[in-house]
């Protein structure tokens, strides 16, 4: 559920793999930026309309240069390369979509392992910045706290996604999916018809079995303190508190994979009982930020078909994010958790899982090129 500002601004390339058999180079994937904006909502000064800051990743252009956008920077992550603003790769035809959500304090790029792989295996990928809770833009306390607001803004981007001139055209709207980490993985649970019960989760929270998502969060620890002043007052916080059990289900989303899930208490069966879509849940075995055995488990064993992969071993919850350096452990946190742990070993077991989750969930699925 948490994540680092300084991982958001390390992790801005994406990785080019090498077929080890071949010895050919996998297709090189682009990358774009959108600066969207949700015209039906406010942002959260009430100044203008929410933003949409969005990062995607597709196949690209043969022949487009790999840029190190870091280059020269001190910076304690791994930062491979991408083909920043190449032309989609011609005669693509009609591809998927996966639209993803980030964890708490975190940002697009949080997720660009992922989505690097998807779009290598011929994914059209979107990622936003969910305002108010993101590494790039101060927080709020609305954003930590609303969390249902961010299922909105999955929502939009898809619409937008298909509306844009260069992707939408490319979009197989049979294939759209979702994909999140920790706090975004209860995004995607909502975008796949879960309604969020905050009283069961408040009353968890009270009860002697709370687990470390009940705790206040690092990224900004005095969020529930300032929230807490301003729910009976701010216009905006008591209109979206009467929305908290809404269901912000998107019927163009046909599959999601949620990885080490946050929030979990605060569905109970009932509430889980409108997921109809495929939902494959993943966690590490040693997650003590997400614990598996109230979040996890929980959406997996309420959501009916739903399957679950636990990653054996002491894989915790920010070995989903980015490799780090040698030696960084000591100057970043997330970089400490799962010491020893292979986190590209770990990604590629997680990419693995997603790549076969979306392809046999949309099998029967699929549209003739065009």
């Amino acid at each position: 559920m948490k994540t680092s500002g300084l991982f958001v601004m390390a992790v801005l390339g994406a990785s080019l793999a090498v077929c080890a058999e071949k010895k050919t180079p996998a297709p090189a994937v682009g990358m774009a930026r959108r600066a969207w904006t949700d015209a039906a909502r406010r942002n959260w000064s009430n100044s203008g309309p929410r933003p949409l800051a969005t990062t995607v990743w597709y196949p690209a252009a043969p022949g487009a240069p790999l840029v190190d956008v870091l280059a020269g920077e001190k910076l304690p992550f791994r930062v491979p390369l991408v083909a920043a603003g190449a032309k989609l790769a011609p005669g693509a035809g009609k591809l998927p979509l996966v639209v993803l959500s980030h964890g708490t304090g975190g940002a697009a790029l949080q997720l660009m392992w992922l989505g690097h792989a998807l779009a290598a295996h011929g994914f059209i990928v979107a990622a936003v910045n969910h305002h108010g809770n993101n590494g790039l833009e101060p927080p709020t306390p609305q954003g930590f706290i609303l969390a249902w607001e961010r299922a909105g803004d999955l929502k939009v981007l898809v619409t937008q996604m298909l509306a844009d001139p260069e992707f939408g055209p490319h979009v197989d709207a049979t294939r759209i999916g979702a994909a999140g980490f920790s706090l975004g993985g209860f995004t995607v649970v909502e975008l796949a018809g879960g309604r969020f019960n905050l009283q069961s989760y408040l009353d968890f929270c009270a009860s002697p079995q709370r687990d470390f998502t009940c705790e206040p969060q690092p990224e900004f620890p005095e969020a529930r303190a300032l929230f807490d002043k301003m729910k009976g007052t701010d216009p905006q916080v008591i209109e979206s508190l009467k929305h908290a059990g809404d269901s912000f289900r998107d019927e163009r989303v046909s599959a999601v994979f949620v990885m080490a899930p946050a929030l979990g208490q605060g569905f109970n069966e009932q509430e889980l009982a409108g997921v109809k879509i495929p939902v494959q849940v993943v966690v590490g075995e040693g997650d003590t930020v997400t614990p598996a055995a109230t979040n996890a488990r929980r959406f997996s064993g309420l959501i009916d078909g739903a399957t679950l992969t636990v990653l054996e071993g002491p894989v915790q919850h920010y070995d989903f994010l980015a490799e780090c350096t040698p030696g960084a452990e000591a100057a970043v946190p997330v970089c400490r958790e799962g010491k020893g742990v292979d986190r590209a070993a770990v990604h590629a077991k997680v990419t693995d899982l997603a790549i076969a989750f979306f392809d046999q969930a949309w099998a029967g699925s699929r549209l003739p090129a065009r």
